[in-house]
């Protein structure tokens, strides 16, 4: 007796087969009639249905292909393009949330799936959610543009171009509004000419406006404020705190020394992945491997407490001064310990909003910082305060340790609103780029 499973499974091989070679071919018609036969006989076989399925996409048959799609899915939901497609299909028969629903689970597979989040940046806009497709399209970009696609026309697939050209549109424009927002309440309080230049920083912040740099040796990697005196070093005179932190000199020292003896509390200055991207940072002379270390006060913002409390005269002598505190950024306060032999190689900071002063606490002979091409030797007792956004590096050549205190502060020619709004300003940066899972620069 002739068994009908067994005839069936036959059957839909052969089609199968058959409906290959056709697609293959070119023959997409008759790849059509044969994988819908397939359906006829087994209506769960996930091939005819995913090709079917595809079909009625390309074809604009949106209705059709949801529902042949969504049959796929329940055979293979673990398949992010398959929970893409379906998605597309659901946004073009206008049923928005199973679209949603679609491509959330496509996202909760792979996360860094930026097609995926574009359309649901598009769903998200649709519905009204506009802060909700505002995050999903920046990382679609960012994500995007970090793997080489996205970047011109040439490097975008043409069924997406009009997609993703209208999602640049509309972060351009909602992180404009977003930030410009924040600063409402300072324009209201103090006028728009107060915070000129500040709106000018957040265009140049959103490439909006170009930064127009005056000297080519100052690239900020974050945040780059227009219009202020431009010079690697700044005079001594423009912070009437240095006198009472150098005559503290000693008392700092003290407690830097008693840091030193009990070898606990210094981490590493930069964390490195794997030992290979040391020399990227750090040359070594002839003293042996390199090492930057350092005893944190404060870490992108963050009090550590417990440093605090066992150099309790430097903390309170710390605290008194106008530093920069912006909530995850600043301030950044810290004995900086450079081994022998240590080189800090050529590198640029975040912003020129905030200033760095060094107070030199140990520093042997053939030490030295060069900022902006001018070269400083730092001495004991004597502050120096500079812009990191210029290229700087820092060396150590004698066979001693170099120790510096690190101090964070605003660049004096900010005036005390244009300081406010940078505050609120970079907050509210940081806050969206971690909505959005974007690794921040500091």
């Amino acid at each position: 007796m002739t068994n009908p499973t067994a005839t069936n499974a036959d059957a839909v091989d052969s089609l199968l087969a058959a409906a290959r070679q056709h697609a293959e071919q070119g023959a997409i018609r008759q790849a059509d009639e044969l994988f819908q036969r397939v359906l006829d006989i087994a209506p769960h076989q996930f091939e005819a249905l995913h090709f079917l399925g595809m079909r009625a996409l390309a074809e604009g048959r949106a209705v059709v292909a949801k529902v042949l799609l969504e049959r796929a899915v329940e055979q293979e939901g673990g398949d992010i393009q398959l929970l893409k497609n379906l998605g597309v299909a659901c946004i073009g028969a206008e049923r928005l949330d199973e679209a949603r629903f679609a491509l959330d689970r496509a996202l909760t597979l792979a996360p860094d799936f930026f097609i995926a989040k574009l359309y649901l940046g598009y769903v998200l806009e649709t519905l009204g959610h506009k802060h909700a497709a505002l995050k999903e399209y920046f990382s679609a970009v960012l994500m995007a543009q970090a793997k080489g696609r996205w970047l011109s026309p040439e490097t975008t697939a043409p069924p997406l171009r009009e997609l993703v050209t209208s999602a640049m549109r509309f972060v351009d424009a909602g992180r404009k509004q977003l930030f410009t927002d924040v600063l409402t309440p300072l324009r209201e309080q103090h006028g728009d000419e107060a915070l000129r230049r500040v709106e000018h920083c957040l265009d140049i912040y959103l490439a909006l406006a170009p930064a127009n740099y005056p000297d080519p040796l100052q690239k900020p990697k974050f945040l780059y404020f227009p219009d202020l005196p431009t010079t690697p070093y700044f005079a001594p005179e423009l912070f009437d705190w240095y006198a009472e932190l150098e005559r503290n000199t000693q008392v700092i020292r003290d407690e830097l020394l008693a840091v030193l003896q009990a070898e606990q509390g210094m981490e590493p200055f930069l964390k490195f992945d794997s030992p290979d991207e040391v020399p990227k940072f750090l040359g070594a002379g002839p003293q042996g491997a390199p090492a930057w270390d350092a005893f944190f006060f404060y870490r992108h913002g963050v009090r550590y407490d417990d440093n605090h409390a066992r150099c309790p005269r430097t903390s309170a002598i710390v605290e008194a001064l106008p530093l920069v505190r912006i909530r995850a950024h600043a301030p950044e306060i810290c004995f900086s310990v450079l081994a022998p032999g240590t080189h800090i190689l050529p590198h640029h900071g975040v912003t020129n909003t905030r200033v760095v002063t060094h107070l030199p606490l140990i520093v042997p002979d053939d030490c030295a910082i060069r900022v902006g091409g001018q070269d400083h030797a730092w001495k004991e007792g004597r502050c120096v305060t500079f812009d990191d956004t210029f290229e700087h590096e820092a060396w150590n050549r004698s066979e001693q340790t170099r120790v510096v205190l690190i101090i964070d502060g605003w660049n004096p020619h900010l005036t005390g609103v244009e300081c406010d709004a940078i505050t609120q300003l970079v907050e509210a940066i940081g806050d969206f780029n971690r909505e959005c899972g974007v690794v921040e620069i500091r």
